[in-house]
């Protein structure tokens, strides 16, 4: 009976977690001026392929002024 119970409430904090997720993630792409970059590194051949994955999430926010060049 309690492991039937764990599983409703994990079931449940996996829903909201994935929902505030996507909140968050509309706010960040509607704002002006964000830039953001995903990146994935992983090693295919391993045996451990879950562990051996990275992901990199990168977001800046603010405009990007030209570099000047002093030449």
């Amino acid at each position: 009976m309690a492991r039937q119970q764990m599983e409703k409430t994990y079931k449940w904090i996996r829903y909201i977690t994935i929902f505030l997720f996507c909140c968050v993630f509309l706010v960040i792409v509607s704002c002006e001026n964000a830039r953001q970059s995903i990146g994935i590194t992983t090693n295919p051949f391993s045996n451990k392929f879950e562990e051996k994955t990275k992901l990199n999430y990168k977001i800046i926010f603010g405009k990007v002024r030209p570099k000047e060049d002093d030449d």
